[in-house]
């Protein structure tokens, strides 16, 4: 082997010898990302990345190419001649990824952006026919769609946590099995008896409880939802734990929050415990409580400032 490429290879390793650069070749060897994709699945500063990817580059590891606005990265091809070590080293990166805690999470973060670019493609073709709502059509309304939506639900038993004074358990209750509404509010669930009663919602049951502990038997419930609960929790993963808990298998749960956000206000305005959840965070809560068939997904921004963002997450036991 000559001096030349024992010198490439011993660059190669020092290179490697920093988790964020392996993390980075990691991800590139899967896929050609942005500096911002990269910074949404590292959630590291740009500049950091920026002058990771510069070193890489420099070494000849990494290579550009721009694509409209953005400049996208990708792991070097080698030469023929160069193919051998390039193997070795790619060897060697793996195991390095291995000894590295975050590499696991950057590999759900990498799905989350791939499903972002189809979506984001999806978007453009949607803009052409137009939106929902965006004219006024007689008989047309989001409440009409959600009431034909929710009959066409199968009768199951649903647990709604933190339902507040439960009206989307009283919309659910037209054709559920049973539902269980838990709050820890007496006010709240008083409330929200009182109105079941008035609308002969026989099928509801409202208990008091926390979400992290709920009143209910383990293995009882086909569907367990939080409807922007969840970031009220003091312990969010706790919280999806007890509902894995409560859940028959094969059982769903549902989770729509605020996506992770910086309105610090939120927290004295509406008494939040955390200022929302990345799809990525929700991903490991789910995952690391069991869960299975995992999906994530933003559903709606608001138009008015601060723009809270709504994020999506099922999955099942």
């Amino acid at each position: 082997m000559s001096s030349i490429a024992v010198s490439s290879i011993l660059k190669s390793i020092s290179l490697i010898s920093d988790p964020t650069r392996v993390r980075i070749l990691l991800l590139l060897r899967q896929e050609e990302m942005s500096v911002a994709e990269l910074q949404d699945v590292l959630s590291l500063p740009q500049s950091n990345i920026s002058a990771q990817l510069s070193k890489l580059k420099n070494a000849g590891l990494v290579s550009d190419r721009r694509s409209g606005k953005n400049r996208l990265y990708r792991l070097e091809e080698p030469s023929a001649k160069e193919r051998e070590a390039h193997e070795h080293f790619l060897s060697l990166l793996s195991a390095a990824g291995g000894e590295i805690k975050e590499t696991k999470r950057d590999a759900t973060a990498l799905k989350i952006v791939r499903k972002k670019r189809a979506n984001a493609a999806q978007s453009y073709f949607d803009a052409l026919a137009g939106k929902f709502g965006r004219h006024y059509i007689p008989g047309r309304s989001w409440k009409a769609l959600g009431e034909t939506l929710i009959k066409l639900i199968p009768p199951l038993v649903i647990a709604d946590l933190g339902a507040g004074e439960g009206t989307l358990s009283q919309l659910l209750a037209q054709r559920a099995k049973k539902v269980i509404a838990v709050d820890n509010s007496k006010e709240m669930v008083a409330y929200g008896a009182e109105l079941a009663k008035k609308h002969g919602c026989t099928n509801m049951d409202y208990r008091i409880g926390d979400i992290e502990d709920p009143p209910i038997s383990p293995d009882s419930v086909d569907l367990a939802i939080f409807s922007q609960a969840l970031h009220h929790a003091p312990n969010p993963a706790k919280a999806i734990h007890a509902a894995h808990k409560i859940l028959k298998r094969g059982g769903r749960l549902v989770i729509l929050d605020l996506l992770k956000h910086q309105f610090e206000k939120a927290r004295e305005l509406y008494a939040d415990v955390w200022l929302g959840f990345s799809e990525v965070e929700l991903h490991d809560f789910l995952e690391r409580s069991g869960f299975k068939h995992i999906e994530t997904s933003i559903v709606h921004r608001e138009s008015r400032s601060p723009h809270f963002q709504t994020v999506l997450a099922m999955a099942e036991k």
